[in-house]
């Protein structure tokens, strides 16, 4: 049989402490709820941190990649250009034999090219003096006539520029003697012609072969003359003692009857005979030789 429950009465003391109590604990429902609630929005924002940061390390991933990518396939402009950085060049690989005698055999034919044009320039060089100096010389033989006409003209007399007086025929005497007393007709004759001084004082006279001249006749008819053909002149100064010996050659000719010097090719050749010899002054009509009397066959 159930024996009625007795309520005790609560002191008022435990009445507010029961009060107190469901009022903390409300506290700590509220409490507890809303920091349930900042636990729940603090968790919703670490995910949503968390899935952005793992969105953007995707993302930043995947363009590293295609950088990488971009990068392997198309070099920089400093790779391009060789600034900076590791040098994408390969090294060079080593020649070969067969490689080395090539570039050899390239190189003595470049030597081989440059000497063979060196020699042709200097073939073409020496053609073109040569030409020139030819037709300098065929040039001077087409006018030889008139070099040779011009070299025999007239040659001033000289003039007396010292106080030395003219040598006279008390001066000087004049020697001629032939080297042979015959000669054959067309052969040559020499003779030698001297001055001799023979006075006390020194003089000038003129020993060139214009003044100094020597005469071939044959009875009264002159043949040959050395003064048809211009000298220069030849000025001596001589003193007691003094003796100049010329040589004049006879080439068995004539000439006397020439006005001018002409090529001595042209001039006739003398018959056989008897001629006479005689050698004379210009300067000095009183002074001659001896006569040497000479026989052409």
């Amino acid at each position: 049989m159930d024996m009625p429950q007795t309520r005790q009465p609560r002191s008022a003391g435990n009445g507010r402490a029961d009060s107190a109590g469901r009022a903390s604990g409300t506290r700590r429902g509220v409490g507890s709820g809303a920091n349930s609630s900042s636990g729940v929005g603090g968790s919703s924002k670490r995910a949503a941190s968390d899935g952005r940061s793992r969105r953007t390390g995707t993302s930043r991933g995947d363009s590293a990649r295609a950088s990488s990518r971009t990068s392997a396939k198309k070099p920089g402009v400093s790779a391009r250009l060789g600034l900076g950085g590791a040098s994408t060049r390969k090294p060079r690989k080593p020649l070969s034999a067969k490689a080395r005698k090539k570039r050899a055999m390239y190189r003595r034919r470049r030597i081989v090219v440059a000497l063979a044009l060196a020699l042709a320039i200097a073939v073409v060089v020496f053609c073109c003096y040569s030409l020139t100096r030819g037709a300098s010389a065929i040039g001077t033989l087409i006018n030889h006539d008139d070099i040779y006409a011009i070299s025999r003209e007239e040659v001033p007399e000289a003039k007396q520029s010292s106080g030395t007086k003219d040598c006279t025929a008390q001066n000087v005497s004049l020697q001629l003697t032939a080297q042979s007393q015959t000669v054959a007709v067309g052969g040559a004759l020499e003779f030698s012609a001297s001055i001799v001084h023979e006075g006390s004082g020194s003089c000038l006279i003129d020993g060139s072969d214009s003044s100094r001249v020597l005469t071939i006749t044959s009875g009264e008819e002159t043949i040959w003359r050395s003064d048809v053909c211009a000298a220069d002149p030849r000025m001596l100064l001589m003193a007691k003692g003094d003796k100049d010996i010329q040589t004049i050659t006879w080439n068995t000719n004539a000439n006397a009857t020439l006005t001018e010097c002409t090529d001595e090719a042209d001039w006739s050749t003398v018959n056989p005979g008897t001629y006479v010899a005689r050698l004379s002054l210009k300067d000095v009509p009183d002074a001659t030789s001896d006569q040497v009397v000479f026989t052409v066959q």
